[in-house]
């Protein structure tokens, strides 16, 4: 039942959904979220409240998959982990656009760290209900919140010089044929330009789509 009512959300127009998961954090007891989260926006904070999970903190963070989050397996930061991914951003430190394709490769590492443990590595690109295999793949909900979960992570070790994370962003057009979708975000602080970093729509261990929001939002 918590399957549909969640999906249900991906009807909404951008400005109504967030204040519906804003809507449901608030309905849940205080103690879902630690005091850390205080420093999230309230988009981002709404995306792990509305499936009562925590927020991800330095050392962890709670990876959704199964579809709105029905499953969950906690990803807890080795050592090991930290310093993958502190070569992987460093490697992106001589631009904004060399830091955008160094969290391509984040991504590509997160995916590779989790599908062997939770059976991701047979996930397939725009995974939905129809795929009927949800225990094996995430929707979109899922990777926005894994993604701007891992992202939120990075920025909080301080590894992330040219962007900050942003707010999840929404699209949907019927009208247009344009199916609804969600993203995590990336803010440049140089320009204030939003790109996205979308890995729903590719495949097991492919680098996630980056492009603009402007263009993001017009894709079908």
């Amino acid at each position: 039942m918590e399957f549909k009512r969640v999906r249900s959300l991906s009807a909404m127009p951008g400005k109504r959904l967030t204040s519906v998961l804003l809507s449901i954090g608030s309905m849940l007891p205080a103690a879902t979220l630690p005091a850390r989260a205080g420093e999230l926006s309230a988009p981002q904070a709404a995306l792990y409240s509305s499936v009562s999970i925590y927020p991800p903190s330095a050392s962890a963070m709670t990876v959704c998959y199964g579809f709105v989050c029905r499953r969950r397996e906690i990803l807890n930061f080795t050592p090991a982990d930290r310093a993958a991914l502190r070569r992987i951003i460093d490697a992106g430190h001589a631009s904004a656009a060399a830091e955008r394709a160094a969290v391509q490769r984040a991504v590509i590492w997160f995916d590779r760290r989790m599908g062997p443990l939770i059976g991701t590595n047979r996930r397939v690109a725009n995974a939905d209900i129809r795929a009927m295999d949800d225990k094996h793949n995430y929707d979109c909900w899922d990777t926005t919140r894994n993604v701007t979960g891992l992202l939120l992570v990075l920025q909080q070790w301080g590894l992330l010089k040219f962007h900050t994370v942003g707010d999840p962003h929404y699209r949907g057009n019927p009208l247009a044929d344009q199916l609804p979708h969600n993203t995590a975000v990336l803010v440049e602080r140089a320009t204030r330009v939003e790109w996205v970093v979308d890995m729903w729509p590719r495949g097991y261990a492919q680098p996630p789509d980056v492009m603009t929001l402007a263009q993001w939002l017009k894709k079908s």
